[in-house]
């Protein structure tokens, strides 16, 4: 049997930081809410995207966009787990572990269960539409493995140069707007993939060091950068994307993204104190730390939760008013309670792939492990772009500079999965 949470919390020790699990579990609650609130499907079924609806609710994305919360706090982790355990494999091997086994498992049941619907002919309509969303969100365990394996390297540098080597990352990010907005070099906006988030990374290496000693100036050049970069250059209001835009401050991100992230970890440094007495009563904490038991197989499943909502009203024949309608803002709160309920239920039967177990501290060879979780990222990302529709017909997607299909990008997830999870002979120790 398990420990439960209440003596996990019971158990934790006065050192350890717990503002920084309270932000975590706090931004996947955000993402998760706000995923549910921009699904807005109408009378007929389809899906559309609440903010295309509404455009004056873009300007809310610059609070509720808390991805870069959720990365700058998993720097911050990595650099403490990296320091107790150095070896490179062993590394990758521990923060994969809650991580990968659970994403596996995701994409295994709705794999099958895309198959059976194609096979039966089923696959058509929302059902159509869902097997192309449900792995959308996986592009953010892609990004967070490609920053786990670069952690290593970028921690020593921060080790050496200190905000230098964030100065450094921002500096990229910057070359490679100006390279895609004033010179259209093609395809260079990609590597922003890297730079944005891993700058954002890298602002948790510098509060694991008690680094960042002014959050207020943090906060704001972060929000007057990227105030002027949306109202003078070419990037959109909206910090998420949008369906249809020539620009996306997310896929690739971009400088503007970036100053956002800057002013949010501004944000939450500054509320460090409230929270940090916030949490540190009994039954906050153990909230907190029951909630980052489960944070992975929820962020997995709620998309499928709302989806199976929408899904049983229209089965039912529940009449779906248009979204942003008097009465639709009306539904919002039934809708949510029965996505949480559903995301329950799904979390009940999917949490033990998340439960931790027992890791080996032995070495291992760390180029497999880095070849393991190269395949691992690069899977995950292909998936999220292919979808599990269309598996029958070999529906692909572009992935850097290839196409990729489902079943190929499985096949990398997997392999990379067990060339991290390899067991370690004695010779090798």
């Amino acid at each position: 049997m398990g420990i439960s949470a209440r003596e996990l919390a019971a158990a934790t020790p006065a050192s350890r930081d717990r503002y920084i699990d309270l932000l975590r579990v706090a931004s996947l609650a955000v993402v998760v809410l706000g995923h549910w609130l921009m699904a807005a499907v109408g009378p007929d079924g389809q899906i559309g995207n609440l903010l295309a609806v509404v455009p004056e609710l873009q300007l809310v994305t610059w609070v509720f966009q808390v991805m870069p919360v959720f990365f700058f706090v998993g720097g911050f982790s990595h650099a403490l787990a990296h320091r107790s355990r150095p070896a490179y494999a062993a590394f990758l091997r521990a923060r994969l572990q809650r991580l990968l086994r659970p994403t596996m498992v995701f994409v295994g049941v709705w794999g099958a269960a895309a198959l059976v619907l194609q096979l039966s002919g089923a696959d058509g309509g929302l059902t159509g539409v869902a097997l192309r969303l449900v792995t959308q969100p996986l592009w953010f365990i892609g990004i967070y493995l490609a920053m786990v394996a670069l952690t290593p390297p970028l921690l020593r540098l921060h080790e050496r140069y200190g905000w230098g080597a964030f100065a450094g990352l921002v500096g990229a990010a910057v070359l490679v707007d100006v390279l895609r907005f004033a010179a259209d070099v093609p395809f260079v906006e990609f590597l922003n993939f890297a730079f944005v988030w891993l700058a954002v990374h890298q602002l948790g290496f510098l509060r694991a060091d008690g680094m960042i000693r002014r959050p207020a100036l943090l906060a704001g050049a972060g929000l007057v950068g990227a105030t002027a970069l949306v109202a003078l250059g070419p990037y959109p209001l909206s910090m998420v994307g949008m369906p249809g835009e020539k620009v996306s401050n997310m896929a690739p991100p971009t400088l503007a993204l970036l100053c956002h992230g800057l002013w949010l970890v501004g944000a939450v440094e500054l509320l460090r104190s409230p929270g940090t007495r916030l949490v540190a009563r009994a039954g906050v904490w153990r909230a907190v730390v029951a909630a980052n038991g489960i944070a992975m197989t929820a962020f997995l499943w709620h998309l499928t939760a709302m989806l199976g909502v929408y899904g049983a009203m229209l089965g039912l024949g529940t009449g779906l008013p248009a979204p942003a309608s008097g009465a639709w803002w009306a539904q919002v709160p039934l809708r949510f309670a029965a996505a949480a309920a559903l995301t329950a239920v799904l979390v009940a039967a999917f949490r033990r792939f998340e439960a931790p177990a027992p890791t080996r501290r032995d070495g291992g060879s760390a180029p497999l492990a880095a070849l393991g979780i190269t395949l691992a990222l690069l899977g995950i990302l292909g998936l999220s772009a292919t979808g599990l529709g269309g598996l029958l017909e070999g529906h692909t997607a572009t992935l850097i500079a290839f196409e990729v299909t489902a079943p190929a990008a499985v096949a990398m997830a997997l392999v990379g999965w067990l060339l991290v999870e390899r067991p370690t002979s004695r010779r090798s120790r």
